[in-house]
């Protein structure tokens, strides 16, 4: 089976924010793990998802504490 991986711009798409928001997120390391190969930053499909149930569950947490 192929991994699935992502461009900046791709995951840009994906959550409706700007490619440079990215950029600044990875400067301040507030997102998902990512590779950079050759120049090229890339996100494997499993750590967006990740990252993206951890951001849900972290949201609810906060829900829930009002």
């Amino acid at each position: 089976m192929r991994e699935i991986r992502l461009n900046q711009t791709e995951l840009a798409a994906r959550w409706k924010i700007s490619p440079r928001t990215l950029e600044r997120w990875r400067w301040v390391g507030e997102c998902p793990h990512y590779l950079k190969i050759g120049g090229r930053v890339i996100y494997r499909m499993e750590d967006v998802e990740a990252y993206e149930r951890e951001i849900l569950r972290a949201a609810g947490e906060e829900s829930t504490r009002s």
